[in-house]
C-alpha cells in the first residue's frame, strides 16, 4: 500500500504540519529534524506529488544539470557527485548533454522550467548570456561549475586552471624538457585559455619559448587529441612533451604516439588536465592535473541550497585548488 503524509509523521513522530514543511521547504525545521523525516520519506518510499507541489508556486525537489557530454568522463563525474549531493539533501537530479550547442541549451532550460526545478547547475558553454538570464529573471537559483559568466550574478565553482597549467609546466620543466607542444580545445571557453595561459607563463619564467604554431585547438574527445597530436610528434622537430588541456586529449595523445613508434615517456611525455578515472586505466598510465571533482560537485549543489533558504544570498566564487599526480606517461627528457 502506497505510503501516505500521515504515515510520514507516525513513523518520524512529528506532526503531519513538520512532514509538509519538510516537503516544502517552508518554516523553521532543524537539520536534524529535516534529515530524520527525509530519511523515513526514503524508507517508506513516500513520494509527494511534484505536479501539485509545482502549481502550488511550492519547491519540487528537484535540481537541473546542463553538462556538454555525460560520455565524457570529467563530466559523468561531475554529474555523479552533483546527483549524490542533491541526493543527500533530499533533491533529484535531472542531467541534460548540450553538445555546447545554445539551441540545446535553450531547448534544455525551456524542459528544465516546464518542471519547476528549483535550481539548476550549469557546467556546459553558453554563448548567449541571455538564456541564463531567463533563468534569473524566473528566481531560478543558478550555480556555474567549470565555466564563468562574470556579467551575471551567479554562484561559481571552478579550479584554479592557470594554476593547473603552471603545475604541468614546471613538471615536464624539472624533467628536462624544452620543447613542447599543447593541446587546447577552444580558447573563448576560459577553462582551457587560463590552463594555457599558465603554462605558457611558467615557460616564460624559465626562458623557453613558445610559438603560436606549438598549441593545436581540437574538439575535446579522444579522436580530435590523436589526430591533433599526429600533427605535431610527426614533425621533423617534434616536441619530448605534450600538455594536454584534458585527459581525453591526453589519451588520443598517446594513441597517436604509439601509431607513430614512439614510446612513452622514453621519446615524448604527456601530461592529461582532470584525472578522470581513464587517466588510470591507459597504458601507461596518465600524469595529470588532478580537479577535485566531488568536492567541486557537493559546493555547486550547497550553493543553490543557500540560495533556496536565502533568496537575496550574496553569490559566491569559488576557487579551488589542483593538484599534480606523477604517473608513468612523464620521464626525463
Amino acid at each position: 500500500m502506497k505510503a501516505t503524509i500521515y504515515d510520514i509523521a507516525k513513523e518520524a513522530n512529528v506532526s503531519i504540519a513538520t512532514v509538509s514543511k519538510v516537503i516544502n521547504g517552508k518554516g523553521r525545521i532543524s537539520a536534524e529534524k529535516r534529515r530524520e523525516v527525509l530519511q523515513v520519506m526514503e524508507r517508506l518510499n513516500y513520494q509527494p506529488s511534484m505536479i501539485a507541489t509545482a502549481l502550488a508556486g511550492k519547491q519540487t525537489f528537484t535540481l537541473g544539470l546542463l553538462v556538454p557530454d555525460i560520455s565524457n568522463p570529467y563530466f559523468a563525474e561531475i554529474a555523479r557527485a552533483i546527483e549524490d549531493q542533491g541526493h543527500r539533501t533530499g533533491y533529484s537530479v535531472v542531467i541534460c548533454s548540450t553538445d555546447n550547442r545554445d539551441e540545446r541549451v535553450e531547448k534544455y532550460i525551456g524542459l528544465l522550467l516546464k518542471k519547476s526545478v528549483d535550481g539548476i547547475v550549469i557546467g556546459t558553454g553558453v554563448d548567449n548570456s541571455e538564456l541564463v538570464q531567463r533563468l534569473l529573471n524566473r528566481k531560478i537559483p543558478v550555480a556555474l561549475i567549470s565555466r564563468e559568466m562574470p556579467d551575471l550574478p551567479v554562484h561559481t565553482v571552478v579550479v584554479d586552471d592557470d594554476l593547473g597549467g603552471r603545475m604541468a609546466a614546471e613538471h615536464l620543466l624539472d624533467l628536462g624538457h624544452t620543447r613542447f607542444g599543447v593541446l587546447a580545445e577552444d580558447l573563448k571557453v576560459a577553462s582551457s585559455r587560463n590552463r594555457v595561459r599558465g603554462f605558457r607563463r611558467a615557460l616564460d619564467e624559465r626562458g623557453i619559448a613558445f610559438r603560436e604554431s606549438d598549441a593545436v585547438i581540437c574538439d575535446f574527445q579522444i579522436a580530435h587529441g590523436k589526430a591533433a597530436a599526429l600533427g605535431l610528434l610527426g614533425a621533423a622537430d617534434r616536441p619530448t612533451a605534450l600538455f594536454c588541456c584534458n585527459d581525453l586529449l591526453a589519451i588520443g595523445a598517446i594513441q597517436a604516439a604509439k601509431e607513430l613508434g614512439l614510446r612513452v615517456p622514453e621519446d615524448v611525455s604527456i601530461v592529461g588536465f582532470d584525472n578522470t578515472i581513464l587517466a588510470t586505466v591507459t597504458d601507461p598510465q596518465l600524469t595529470t592535473i588532478a580537479q577535485p571533482i566531488e568536492h567541486m560537485g557537493k559546493q555547486a549543489v550547497n550553493l543553490l541550497m543557500q540560495d533556496l533558504e536565502e533568496r537575496e544570498a550574496a553569490k559566491s566564487r569559488l576557487v579551488v585548488r589542483p593538484e599534480l599526480v606523477v604517473r608513468q606517461s612523464t620521464g626525463p627528457a
